[in-house]
C-alpha cells in the first residue's frame, strides 16, 4: 500500500517530470506561462475523468475498467493499448535523458552508458515495488523543491530577471496561446497520467485521492509556470523559443559576487531526478499492465526484459535531439487526444451507464 501522501508526491514529479528543464509550452513564446496555467486547468478534467473512473470501479485499475465494462472480446484489446503507451512514453523519457546529458555534462560518452546507468538502477526499484518508489520521492522531492526555491531566490539576485519581456500578454493573439494548450499542453505531463491509474487503487485512503491527486495537479502546474515566466523574463521571447534547454540554462545566468556561478548541476539535478521518477513509474505501469492482463501472478518477471527493449528503444527513437521532440510531438498529436482523452471518455460513459441506469431498469 501507498500513503496518500506519497500518491501525492509521486504525481506531482511525475507531472513536473522533464517539463521543468524542457520549457513547457514554448511555442507560444512570452505567453507560455499564460499557455501552461491553462493546460493545467484543462488538463485537469481528463485527470478527474480518470479519477471518477477509479471510484466507478474501486480496486480496479485501467487496463481492468475496459474489459468489465465492454467484455472481453472488445475491451481485452483496447486495454492493451496502454501498456504500449507506457512502453513507448517511458522509451522516450530514457531518450529524454540521453540528450540531455550528452548534450550538457556529458559529451562524447556512449549513449548506452549512460541509459544502462539508469536502467540498472531503474530495475533495482521495480524489483523492490511501487512503495519503494513511493518512499523515494517522498524523501527528494521536498529537497528538489528547496532546490526550486534557492534558484528562484539566486536568479532574482543576480538581477537578469526583467518581467516586462512578458509583455504584451497575449499580444499575438489567443488562438497562438490555444493552438498549444490543445492538444500538446493537455496531453503532455496531465492526461499522462493516465498511467498513475495502475497506482491509485493501492492507496491507503481511497476517498483521499481524488483531492489529493487534482491539489498534486495544480502544484505541478504552477512550478512549471513559475520557472516559464522567470525564463522569458531572462532571456526573452526568442531566447525562450529558440533555446533547447532553457530552463536548464537559467542556473547559468546566475551570478552573484563572483562566487555564486556555474551552478549547472542544480538544473541537472532537476531534471535527473524527476525524469527517472516520471521513467520509472511509466515502466511500473507498463510491467504491471502485462501482468494484469497475461493473468499473471507477479510482474517481477517482466521487468528485465521490459527495461531491456526500451533501453534499445530510447537509442533508436531517434538521431538527434530535434528528431526526438519532432518523435514526441507526432507522438502526443495523433496518439494524446484519441487514447488519453476519447476513449477515457467513452469508457466513463458506458460505465455511468451501465452502473447507474441500467441497474434501474
Amino acid at each position: 500500500m501507498l500513503t496518500i501522501r506519497q500518491l501525492f508526491m509521486m504525481t506531482v514529479i511525475f507531472q513536473v517530470g522533464t517539463s521543468v528543464i524542457f520549457g513547457f509550452a514554448s511555442a507560444s513564446g512570452r505567453d507560455a506561462w499564460i499557455t501552461t496555467l491553462l493546460s493545467t486547468v484543462i488538463g485537469s478534467l481528463p485527470i478527474l475523468m480518470f479519477l471518477m473512473l477509479m471510484r466507478l470501479y474501486p480496486g480496479m485499475t485501467i487496463v481492468e475498467w475496459f474489459p468489465k465494462t465492454f467484455g472481453n472480446w472488445l475491451g481485452v484489446p483496447l486495454a492493451w493499448i496502454y501498456p504500449v503507451m507506457f512502453f513507448f512514453g517511458a522509451a522516450h523519457s530514457l531518450g529524454d535523458i540521453k540528450d540531455m546529458l550528452i548534450t550538457t555534462i556529458l559529451p562524447g560518452t556512449p549513449e548506452w552508458a549512460i541509459l544502462a546507468l539508469f536502467i540498472t538502477v531503474m530495475i533495482y526499484i521495480l524489483m523492490s515495488g511501487v512503495q519503494t518508489i513511493g518512499r523515494l520521492t517522498e524523501m527528494i522531492l521536498p529537497v528538489l523543491i528547496l532546490f526550486f526555491l534557492f534558484e528562484i531566490i539566486l536568479i532574482f539576485s543576480s538581477e537578469v530577471v526583467d518581467f516586462h519581456r512578458l509583455a504584451p500578454i497575449a499580444g499575438e493573439g489567443w488562438g497562438r496561446i490555444f493552438h498549444v494548450v490543445m492538444p500538446n499542453g493537455i496531453s503532455q505531463s496531465f492526461a499522462e497520467s493516465i498511467a498513475l491509474t495502475m497506482i491509485w487503487p493501492m492507496a491507503d485512503r481511497p476517498e483521499k485521492v481524488l483531492n489529493r491527486v487534482l491539489i498534486a495537479t495544480f502544484l505541478s502546474g504552477m512550478i512549471i509556470a513559475v520557472f516559464d515566466a522567470i525564463a522569458i523574463a531572462v532571456f526573452g521571447e526568442m531566447g525562450f523559443m529558440t533555446m533547447v534547454y532553457p530552463l536548464y540554462t537559467l542556473t547559468k545566468t546566475i551570478s552573484i559576487a563572483d562566487f555564486f556561478e556555474n551552478l549547472d548541476a542544480i538544473g541537472i539535478l532537476y531534471f535527473v531526478c524527476t525524469a527517472f521518477f516520471k521513467t520509472s513509474i511509466q515502466m511500473y505501469a507498463l510491467v504491471r499492465s502485462v501482468q494484469h492482463l497475461l493473468y499473471l501472478n507477479s510482474y517481477r518477471s517482466l521487468v528485465i526484459p521490459m527495461s531491456l527493449v526500451a533501453l534499445i528503444i530510447s537509442l533508436t527513437l531517434s538521431k538527434s535531439s530535434s528528431e526526438h521532440f519532432a518523435v514526441f510531438s507526432n507522438l502526443v498529436a495523433y496518439t494524446g487526444v484519441p487514447f488519453y482523452i476519447v476513449l477515457p471518455f467513452l469508457l466513463l460513459v458506458t460505465a455511468f451507464i451501465k452502473t447507474h441506469l441500467l441497474t434501474k431498469i
